[in-house]
């Protein structure tokens, strides 16, 4: 897997280690004592009460380490995670529990901890400014799905502060296949240790976390782990990484990404006789890009030069750019170059993750900008609010830094799907479909922004329509924000009530 594609799915979104103990009694027999020490897990606990969707919740939080064991006993890692669980649940069986993490690969879970599922929130700004620096307001957030399902935030193995123990290596951790089974491990201990096997079990992520969570499904309840999930939360989805890949001769990104580019050139007034719609505008870009788009990048030099020029017109009215750099990248435009060119006229590059966010780069006439403005307009806020919050509010004693979005385990990652045979993309989507055949109670939900360039809506569409997954227990949501569109408001309250009802309609 190429750099360039590690940094396309590198995304935002969904934690405790202590001091290894040591006897010195000096001496040679020093370190042979050491040995005899065992390290044990940490864990914080509080209790809260808050009215998160008008119902008052009392409610306890357990922060803190689960040691997994390798088959000889011996502890390989520690995970750490949040988790949120109602007091006084007189049946578990009654009360859902949903496992939550977010992507990278190599994020930690504050994204959607901090933006959306848990019980405080940090506030940035709604109409795609800059957040600036701290103080920020951290709140608590009615808008929590506490109501209706206990929260488990799990940080894999190499985020937050989750990290190998013993003789493990990071690199038996990071992977597409090595990655679920030790979040999939996780989940069995929690299950067992918290008497959780007959609660209704739900998984969520973001971004790689989608990946992740069809993974999950996988590795779940096909390897007789016995964990038949009742539903999978895909906020901003990535499942078929052949959608990702920019590169000559792969048609299927610059399809996919057609409807999100529409989208944002409608934003930013780029469109000429702009409809009032952004959802009608969408809808022809998207049946441009199934029907007449496609078929010409499939022509490719075959295309006749008239044909070519409806192409052109047709993709200059979408995009926003001129007819004369459509013609110029033979009718491909890529996603970096899209972003840096859309308001070139005006200084501007347009951020990634949200292409609301516009920034300003030192060279107008580069091909690409020099940063991302979604991000780097809101990642101060977020880790200043889960490190806040961490060690202020539930005194998490760790000094050591909280890993929010690392990029050694991007770079180490085993993207093999499968032991020898002829190489193979990623893509997870058959999973999903295989598990709604195997499980009759497995639903899926898909949160879409429409200015999200990272992980396109088409791009999911696509992959939900081609590889089996039952369209009559799939619910596709989108929303007027990019990637992380809980940094939006109007997005936020329409999110989580969205994935409330998800979580209701499940258990009824």
């Amino acid at each position: 897997m190429n750099t360039r594609l590690n940094l396309l799915i590198l995304a935002f979104f969904v934690c405790l280690v202590g001091p290894a103990f040591s006897q010195d009694n000096g001496g040679a027999d020093k370190k042979e004592e050491s040995k005899d020490v065992e390290e044990e897990p940490r864990v914080f606990m509080k209790s809260f009460t808050g009215r998160f969707n008008e119902d008052r919740v009392a409610y306890t939080v357990t922060a803190g380490e689960t040691f997994l064991k390798d088959d000889k006993g011996e502890d390989t890692a520690s995970i750490f995670t949040v988790a949120y669980t109602k007091d006084n649940t007189s049946n578990p069986a009654s009360r859902p529990v949903t496992f939550v993490f977010n992507g990278g690969p190599g994020s930690a879970s504050l994204w959607l901890h901090m933006g959306v599922f848990g019980p405080k929130r940090v506030v940035v700004p709604s109409d795609g400014q800059d957040a600036g620096a701290a103080p920020y307001l951290i709140e608590d957030n009615p808008l929590s799905i506490l109501d209706v399902t206990d929260l488990v935030f799990i940080d894999p193995v190499g985020t937050g502060y989750s990290r190998t123990l013993g003789d493990a290596k990071g690199k038996d951790f990071w992977g597409l296949r090595e990655d679920a089974m030790s979040v999939a491990e996780f989940m069995r201990i929690y299950l067992t240790k918290n008497g959780r096997w007959n609660s209704p079990k739900y998984v969520a992520g973001e971004s790689y976390g989608t990946t992740r969570a069809a993974q999950l499904v996988n590795e779940l309840q096909r390897t007789f782990t016995g964990v038949a999930l009742n539903g999978v939360i895909m906020v901003s989805a990535i499942l078929d990484f052949h959608a990702a890949e920019f590169a000559m001769g792969n048609t299927l990104p610059y399809i996919s990404v057609l409807p999100t580019y529409a989208a944002t050139a409608w934003y930013h007034d780029a469109v000429t006789n702009k409809p009032a719609s952004l959802e009608t505008f969408v809808e022809e870009a998207r049946q441009f890009a199934l029907n007449d788009y496609s078929v010409a990048l499939l022509k490719g030099s075959r295309l006749t030069a008239d044909e070519k020029e409806v192409i052109v017109e047709k993709l200059a009215r979408f995009t926003g750019l001129s007819e004369t750099y459509i013609r110029q990248t033979n009718l491909q435009v890529g996603d970096f170059r899209f972003m840096k060119q859309l308001l070139r006229d005006r200084s501007l590059s347009v951020g990634r993750f949200d292409s609301r966010y516009t920034g300003k780069d030192f060279d107008d006439a580069g091909e690409y900008f020099d940063n991302d403005a979604s991000a780097y307009a809101i990642d101060a806020a977020f880790v200043t609010a889960v490190n806040d919050y961490l060690t202020r509010v539930l005194e998490v004693d760790f000094t050591q830094r909280y890993k929010v979005l690392d990029r050694e385990p991007g770079r180490n990652w085993n993207w093999s799907v499968r032991d020898g045979g002829w190489p193979s993309y990623v893509n997870v989507a058959p999973h999903v479909g295989r598990g709604m055949r195997e499980n009759k109670d497995l639903r899926a939900f898909f949160a879409n922004g429409y200015y999200d360039l990272a992980t396109p809506f088409f791009a999911t569409e696509n992959a939900v329509a081609a590889n089996g997954i039952d369209p009559d227990r799939v619910v596709m949501e989108y929303y007027e924000a990019g990637h992380m569109m809980y940094t939006h408001k109007p997005s936020l309250e329409k999110l989580a009530a969205d994935v409330r009802t998800f979580i209701l309609d499940g258990n009824r």
